[in-house]
């Protein structure tokens, strides 16, 4: 099979974000408003903050900084966080201003479709590491984009540390050709 016929299919797992909302809170004023917010500070210093739609939860913390995980993409993990926020504010909850959030971690896995080589892989790739008797797949640390990827022997990857999606799919894509290229994947 050619490169143009066998297409990774790709899923977004986690998105982790933080959120900067510019002042400091009153976590207290915020877990009597929403009784079902945990906050346990001889714990944990922050609360935790969950959304059934989309199913996320968010690490709110006295300085304003907040923790958003667990969103399917980028657009939902805005989305997410921007309802938080206006949930807070129609529960008296005051926040100034506009908030900053920086995605800090994209979590994916994909599937190439084919049986990977991984023991003639670590000596093609650059910056692995490799070592079956303690962890059975190959750790690929890929400079460009700048992303970690787990490869298994069945072709299925998970891919870390992307600040994009688009930084998943382009280095899906650049795998895949590099593993083509090489011979070190086969197709059923």
């Amino acid at each position: 099979m050619t490169l143009s016929k066998v297409k990774a299919s790709v899923s977004i797992t986690n998105v982790v974000a933080s959120v900067t909302l510019n002042q400091p809170l009153d976590l207290n004023s915020i877990v009597k408003a929403f009784p079902r917010v945990e906050y346990k500070p001889q714990q944990f210093p922050g609360a935790v903050f969950k959304l059934k739609k989309p199913k996320t939860a968010h690490l709110i913390f006295r300085t304003g900084k907040m923790v958003s995980v667990g969103a399917k993409s980028e657009r939902q993990t805005k989305r997410a966080v921007m309802r938080v926020i206006q949930t807070l504010k129609e529960n008296s909850i005051l926040i100034f201003g506009r908030s900053t959030i920086e995605v800090m971690n994209i979590v994916a896995s994909a599937r190439l479709g084919g049986q990977v080589d991984v023991e003639k892989a670590v000596y093609v790739l650059e910056r692995t590491m490799y070592e079956p008797e303690q962890f059975p797949d190959l750790i690929y640390r890929m400079n460009e984009p700048k992303v970690v990827i787990l490869i298994f022997t069945t072709g299925e990857l998970v891919i870390t540390s992307a600040k994009t999606e688009e930084e998943v799919y382009q280095a899906t894509a650049k795998l895949q050709r590099k593993l083509e290229e090489e011979k070190l994947i086969s197709y059923r």
